[in-house]
């Protein structure tokens, strides 16, 4: 499953004196932050193409997930927030707004702090939640070209599907292994996507080429033997409730 961090075991077991701490890693040359000189021209060149749509309802509710494990939640946090999900449950005070320890349906969250999400289990909560989704893995129906055409529509039609991608940070370059995080945009001229890493204590936000993205996909999930994916992500009919 998706365990998030360098080795949740081993840094929770430890001390601070007895564990080196760590800031951040380097991303690897083939991705582009999207601070960089690279990613800045991807950024500014997509917004003239039309195809940061799905930057801005994201960007604006964006959040660090607050565990190392969370990046199923994190990024789950995310998109329910951005599609204007109302949680129907108190967060804090009077507020009513999804946050991590809302996602209790489905796994208890200390099991999820141990062990991860599925791509399966992020389903599970993302319904439990109020939103329509579709799990697509990578095989004989999925090829790149769906997933690219997913990639453009998320992108392009404000109204389309957020996507949240799954995938193996070792076939990128990265430290770790499973990983969760919204896409937030796309730039043809390079064919790269834009992730928006929720683990923002350990990479920015990047762009990825989207053959690369597809293949990181296709790593097994050791937990379920299954591919990992995407999954993409629509609101429900509001649920009526006092603000």
């Amino acid at each position: 499953m998706a365990i998030c961090n360098e080795s949740v075991s081993a840094m929770r077991a430890s001390t601070p004196s007895s564990q080196p701490t760590l800031y951040m890693r380097p991303l690897p040359f083939t991705l582009h932050a999207l601070d960089s000189d690279t990613g800045r021209r991807h950024f500014a060149e997509g917004l003239l193409d039309g195809s940061m749509a799905s930057y801005f309802r994201l960007a604006q509710q964006f959040h660090t997930q607050s565990d190392p494990a969370y990046c199923g939640l994190g990024s789950l946090v995310c998109a329910l927030n951005g599609l204007g999900i109302d949680p129907a449950r108190a967060w804090k005070g009077p507020w009513r707004w999804f946050s991590e320890e809302l996602l209790d349906c489905c796994k208890p969250l200390e099991e999820i702090r141990r062990l991860g999400v599925s791509l399966d289990e992020v389903a599970c909560l993302a319904r439990c939640s109020g939103s329509d989704v579709m799990i697509h893995r990578p095989g004989f129906e999925y090829g790149v070209e769906r997933f690219r055409a997913h990639v453009i529509e998320s992108s392009t039609r404000e109204e389309a599907p957020v996507l949240i991608v799954n995938y193996s940070r070792q076939t990128l370059g990265q430290t770790g292994d499973g990983h969760f995080s919204p896409i937030g945009g796309y730039h043809a001229g390079s064919d790269r996507v834009l992730v928006l890493d929720t683990a923002r204590f350990k990479y920015p936000p990047h762009w990825i080429p989207v053959e690369l993205l597809f293949a990181a996909m296709q790593a097994q999930d050791a937990a379920t033997g299954l591919p990992r994916g995407w999954l993409g992500l629509k609101a429900r009919a509001q649920r009526s409730g006092t603000p």
